[in-house]
């Protein structure tokens, strides 16, 4: 019993002694201790989170780049397209005149293709990235 009563008074104290208030200089350092390595960790967290958001931002750029690069090829394709099927339908309408004239005409349907070959090709150059 006593051995029991021994124990317990030894075991009060220690508790007691660690829940002691420590002194305002302890506290003190300890607080701006604590204060230091929060206000570190808070900048190595901002420094990473800035890495991250501009190496996102640099890849999302890169994807604007290719899809406005993208998109001004497509224009280019379908003003081709169109280009081409106005050819077609002119120098199909020449085939009913004669001669010079059929010469003529198949030429200012060539010359009008061209002519929108260099336009498109201009705009899609002037589109991309």
């Amino acid at each position: 019993m006593r051995f029991q009563l021994a124990s317990a008074m030894i075991i009060t104290f220690c508790l007691a002694a660690c829940n002691g208030a420590k002194s305002p200089d302890t506290v003190a350092k300890d607080v701006a201790t604590a204060e230091q390595k929060a206000s570190t960790e808070v900048a190595k967290s901002e420094d990473s989170a800035a890495k991250d958001l501009n190496s996102a931002a640099g890849k999302v750029d890169d994807k604007v780049v290719a899809f406005n690069n993208a998109a001004a090829k497509d224009v280019y394709n379908l003003a081709i397209a169109k280009a081409d099927g106005i050819r077609q339908v002119a120098l199909a309408n020449c085939e009913s005149a004669n001669g010079n004239a059929q010469k003529l005409c198949k030429e200012q349907a060539e010359a009008d293709y061209a002519a929108a070959k260099a336009n498109a090709k201009a705009v899609a150059q002037a589109e991309k990235q």
